[in-house]
């Protein structure tokens, strides 16, 4: 369905430095910005902090032969010092000749053990990589899933609260999408879905954060996004769905969207009561017709400062 070239950033200096601090970094289910545009990771599993876990994580990373050979290096004069010292201990032998024997012995098992237990490191680090996937991602389209995106735009939006800053919702839903799949199938929909999440990351930027809400439905927190930027957003996703074709079968078919916008402007209300607005603003564009983009009303600041009320 196309493709953006560079990412447009919207709102606040804060999100242009962080844009810059950040060129081309993928905004994904591993990381966030907080207030002070630092990383922050956001879905680890427990248990994650120990030395242990850290010393696995670097030795995967790394990668198989490199890692072998470091745990070789690193163990083998261990295990040779070792040895003397026991012979020491127990007050019997030669310790030149116990470290001879220690360093042999380690050349032989190191490796030989090693391999096994790396081995074994590496699928369980493939495995939990997997989990944490699962646990964070729509299986279908690829985004984000409900459970995930509301744990991070929770995070997200208390922020905002407490600095003041702009932010916007965007509720996406799929016009006619039971038509399509009485005509074409339930198979043609669910690519379809696929090709309208594609189409809808491309216009992002890294700091925005995209999930599924449910059905057809996408939902899509804009940080640092006043409400004319938001309307921007929507009316170039909404252009882009329409623009697009997916060849099913030799035929060309082609699907729209409606998009309800909310906007927040450092009024008291939760993330739900944002949810609420885009919500109402999604069913008036599709009473509208369908096909466009609609906004919620615009509540005044609590200075007294309002944004101009708009919409398309």
């Amino acid at each position: 369905m196309g493709n953006l070239r560079g990412i447009r950033i919207r709102g606040s200096r804060r999100a242009s430095a962080f844009a810059r601090a950040y060129p081309g970094d993928p905004f994904d289910a591993a990381s966030i910005a907080d207030g002070d545009n630092r990383r922050i990771v956001s879905h680890e599993l427990p248990s994650q902090s120990d030395w242990i876990t850290r010393v696995s994580r670097t030795l995967v990373q790394l990668g198989y032969v490199p890692a072998l050979v470091l745990v070789t290096v690193v163990l083998v004069p261990i295990f040779a010092m070792l040895a003397p010292l026991l012979v020491m201990g127990l007050g019997s032998g030669s310790p030149a000749a116990a470290a001879q024997v220690g360093a042999l012995t380690a050349l032989i098992l190191v490796p030989t053990i090693g391999a096994v237990v790396l081995r074994l490191l590496f699928q369980l680090e493939r495995a939990r990589a997997r989990l944490a996937v699962l646990a964070t991602q729509d299986a279908l389209t690829g985004v984000h899933n409900r459970r995930y995106f509301f744990e991070i735009a929770e995070r997200e939006w208390q922020r905002c609260k407490r600095y003041g800053e702009d932010a916007a919702l965007l509720l996406i839903d799929a016009d006619n999408f039971k038509s399509i799949n009485d005509m074409h199938g339930h198979l043609c929909g669910d690519k379809l879905l696929v090709a309208i999440a594609r189409a809808v990351r491309v216009t992002l930027r890294a700091t925005d954060l995209m999930a599924r809400f449910g059905g057809e439905e996408l939902v899509i927190l804009l940080p640092h996004t006043d409400p004319l930027g938001a309307l921007d957003v929507a009316e170039r996703i909404r252009e882009r769905v329409a623009g697009g074709r997916l060849d099913w079968h030799g035929e060309k078919v082609g699907i729209t969207v409606s998009v309800g916008v909310a906007s927040y402007g450092g009024d008291d209300r939760t993330l739900d009561a944002l949810v609420h607005d885009a919500d109402l603003a999604l069913y008036a564009a599709k009473k509208a017709g369908r096909n466009c983009v609609r906004a919620a009303p615009i509540r005044p600041r609590r200075s007294g400062e309002a944004h101009r009320e708009t919409s398309r």
